[in-house]
């Protein structure tokens, strides 16, 4: 990232109100005709408005959805977008003819009334992601699909392209290597300004973004003025999460950090309370988004509980559309699971497998994603090492956290902290990150619909299992066995058909059969790496 000449800088201080650009996004301008949509589609209406309050990012405005045979009632939030003009933000959530009527705290935008006729969602366009109720350790999608989160952590994903007026080139090379490796949430902040420890003296210029020339309120980070909001980073950052919507990706949004050099204002303050509110009602009407308070919500001063709870609770009277609500505090979560939709938690243990397994143990109908489980994938630059940075291991744990019932998250230090390489393919490939390895993960949870299993009962001597309760058993066998033993009878049936799965590389060994009423050993193939061993029993 080059650094701009003094009067460049000042003028990218001033961002300026900018129309998104992104392409799905279905707006229209407010108008008596019916304005034709798509279900689970993000629509913009705007309301130009010309006597606006002193600070008007703090105005109110909701409307009422009726469908045409009354039969379903939602509402939905609106916000301030500069330029004397509002947006109602909202994704319909059926086809149908649908009337909306306003509310708010500027007459002129109060008991306005229009109609609109959604049409049937877009491929692809699955809804919002909501806790099953049918199976409350899993996810899925408004339309009943199953969603398995398989996370992947960008902090600085919003920076990428905030000083670029016209477009996000940047955003898409980095989005791009996440969507074609089964990345489907990717967790990022609001805004960050920089890290706290030393940095790589080989950090190139063009792949730092560490204290961005941009910032969400008025002035800079070092000399803030909290009591204005500056639109133009927002509407930027709408182009962020509306790319990520466009790749079936989730936005995993921290609405806070405290150990990346913020200059936030005093909690509970009006000027926080404004940011904090602004944030809701802007972002809420994606599907794509998944809230989470805080990054490290109870470290580094921020240790008051309660001011995270009322957190909480003051986004859940704003958010008209439910989105899911965590914070990245397992402190915070094991002492208030009920303020959170699941578990987000940071566990570093050598011992991952048994500690996942205690904690959900620990929180029945409630699933749990580790979100920082120490390993951290080393990359050109060495950024945040924890205590594990190869990519072997660093899968070995993923998988551990899936064969426990949770969720895997995974960092690469080229991209999770203030040094990213948005375009992996520029690199040699002996120094790109081993994204595929989460491609394969991806196929195989899929295959063999792994949010429907459940962890234990191991039925062999070694390994950890996850199994279907009738004749389907999947072994994840460590890399230190040369063969894995199953008790007889592990499985009903008569006939045992199992194949061995290389999780580096996606292949499946052909498939051999053997008599289930013996004790059967299974020997693994040749390699260095754990495998997972497939066991289907027939009658």
């Amino acid at each position: 990232m080059k650094r701009p000449a003094f009067p460049v800088l000042l003028a990218i201080l001033c961002l300026p109100v900018i129309a998104p650009t992104a392409k799905a996004i279905q707006a229209f301008e407010h108008a008596a005709n019916p304005k034709q949509a798509n279900q689970w589609e993000v629509i913009d209406i705007r309301f130009p408005v010309a006597n606006l309050p002193d600070h008007p990012e703090d105005l109110s405005l909701t409307a009422e959805l009726t469908s045409g045979a009354g039969s379903e009632v939602v509402r939905a939030a609106g916000f301030y977008d500069g330029d004397k003009t509002c947006l109602l933000r909202f994704t319909a959530p059926a086809e149908g003819e649908w009337t909306y009527r306003t509310t708010s705290s500027v007459d002129e935008l109060n008991g306005l009334t229009g109609e609109l006729v959604i049409d049937a969602p877009k491929p692809g366009r699955k809804g919002g992601i909501r806790i099953d109720p049918e199976a409350p350790r899993n996810f899925r999608y408004d339309n009943g699909d199953p969603y398995y989160p398989i996370c992947y952590e960008v902090d600085w994903l919003f920076a990428l392209d905030a000083e670029n007026s016209d477009d996000i080139p940047k955003t898409r090379q980095c989005v791009a290597s996440m969507a074609e490796n089964g990345f489907n949430q990717v967790i990022m902040n609001v805004f960050a300004d920089d890290v706290t420890w030393k940095k790589d003296e080989g950090l190139e210029p063009e792949h730092e973004y560490g204290s961005p020339r941009v910032f969400p309120f008025g002035g800079t980070n070092s000399a803030p003025d909290h009591s204005r909001l500056n639109i133009g980073y927002f509407q930027r950052l709408d182009r962020v999460i509306e790319h990520l919507n466009d790749e079936g990706i989730a936005a995993h949004l921290m609405i806070y950090v405290w150990n990346k050099k913020v200059s936030w204002p005093e909690a509970d303050s009006p000027e926080d309370n404004r940011y904090f509110d602004y944030v809701v009602k802007r972002y809420q009407g994606f599907p794509n988004l998944v809230w989470d308070i805080s990054k490290e919500v109870l470290g580094y001063g921020h240790n008051d509980a309660s001011y995270i709870t009322r957190r909480i609770e003051r986004l859940r009277k704003l958010d008209l559309h439910h989105r899911l609500v965590t914070v990245h505090d397992y402190g915070y979560c094991r002492k208030s699971p009920q303020q959170v939709d699941f578990i987000s938690v940071q566990l570093w243990s050598s011992e991952l497998h048994r500690v996942m397994l205690k904690v959900r143990s620990e929180f029945e109908g409630k699933p749990v994603l580790n979100i920082e489980h120490g390993g951290y994938e080393r990359s050109p630059y060495v950024v945040f090492e924890g205590n594990y940075s190869s990519s072997e291991v660093c899968l070995e744990r993923a998988w551990q956290c899936v064969f426990a019932g949770t969720y895997p998250t995974h960092y690469w230090q080229g991209a999770a902290w203030n040094a990213v390489i948005p375009d992996i393919k520029s690199l040699p490939p002996e120094q790109r990150p081993k994204l595929e390895y989460y491609r394969h993960m991806r196929e195989f949870v899929e295959r063999y619909h792994i949010e429907s299993l459940k962890p234990g009962d191991k039925k062999s001597g070694s390994g950890f299992l996850l199994h279907d309760g009738k004749s389907l058993g999947l072994f994840y066998v460590p890399k230190e066995n040369d063969s894995i033993g199953l008790q007889p009878n592990a499985f009903p049936g008569k006939t045992l058909t199992a194949t061995w799965f290389d999780p580096f590389t996606g292949v499946y060994d052909a498939l051999l059969k053997k008599p289930a009423i013996q004790w059967q050993s299974f020997t693994k193939p040749d390699g260095d790496g754990f495998r997972i061993l497939i066991i289907e029993a027939t009658p």
